[in-house]
């Protein structure tokens, strides 16, 4: 069979599935086993053969992928922002509205140092640093195994000595003064979860599950923020499509200002950033 021949059939199988973009994710994981730097290069090679050394893997990873596991596991990395970082099940899978975080983030101007509240794999940290190489960023997670990582991710970026990862339940272990305090934690009410795509069950539920109407982290991070933020400190946080209201009367009360919802791509009110004092 020809790369060509082997993709459709992929594409057929993971249609059959009910896999989102089969094709796209067909040519991913045929990329993956030919260990192609990306996928268009396979479009050099449709006529190429493909014997069974090379097919037999490539079984392996659509029939995984057709039963539901993320494509991202199977690839073992995700792209965020344009940069490469390990994805496996210890962290939730960068979603990509959170490239919308960092960038908002990033569009408030210049600051000396970040934090970044349930870090996860680390790719808010690691960007931010990356696009701030003068900033001094943090990143706190509950989960051993999440920061771990996270490590991982700051070596393959160079970033060892420059990102700090400690684990702190939410801001237990963090001592300000604090510039930007942004945090992508896990807002979805707990019986929502039951409901969600066999992909996002590949997740750990720690890094989905934000108690009875999913705010129990963000109400605990709101009250302890005014702790380490500095006066005019940012607060950004990536919110659920329906929460915007609530989470403005919370920083209202919790002398915030200048509080701004901002939506995502999809016109969904999704993040909410503020300034502090």
């Amino acid at each position: 069979m020809t790369v060509l021949e082997v993709l459709t059939a992929a594409t057929d199988y993971l249609t059959r599935q009910g896999v989102e973009s089969p094709r796209l994710n067909a040519e991913h994981l045929l990329a993956h086993v030919l260990k192609k730097k990306n996928r268009i290069e396979l479009y050099l090679e449709f006529e190429r053969p493909l014997g069974e050394a090379e097919r037999a893997p490539l079984r392996n990873l659509v029939r995984q992928r057709g039963e539901g596991r993320p494509l991202q596991h199977l690839l073992g990395t995700v792209e965020f922002l344009g940069y490469t970082f390990a994805s496996d099940s210890r962290a939730l899978i960068p979603r990509s509205e959170t490239e919308q975080l960092v960038e908002l983030v990033l569009a408030t101007g210049e600051f000396q140092n970040a934090l970044d509240v349930g870090t996860g794999s680390g790719v808010i940290a690691l960007s931010l640093a990356l696009k701030r190489p003068l900033a001094s960023v943090t990143g706190c997670d509950v989960s051993p195994e999440a920061l771990a990582l996270a490590g991982e991710n700051a070596v393959r970026h160079g970033l060892a000595q420059r990102v700090n990862f400690v684990e702190s339940d939410l801001l237990a272990n963090i001592r300000g003064p604090i510039d930007v305090l942004v945090a992508n934690l896990p807002y979805i009410p707990a019986a929502d979860i039951p409901g969600l795509s066999r992909e996002v069950g590949h997740d750990p539920v720690l890094a989905l599950d934000g108690g009875a109407d999913g705010l129990d982290l963000i109400r605990r991070l709101v009250d302890g923020a005014s702790g380490v933020l500095v006066p005019g400190g940012v607060l950004a946080v990536e919110i659920g499509h329906d929460q915007s209201p609530a989470v403005c009367e919370l920083l209202k009360a919790h002398n915030f200002r200048d509080i701004s919802p901002r939506r995502d791509y999809q016109n969904i009110e999704r993040f909410v950033i503020a300034k502090h004092g």
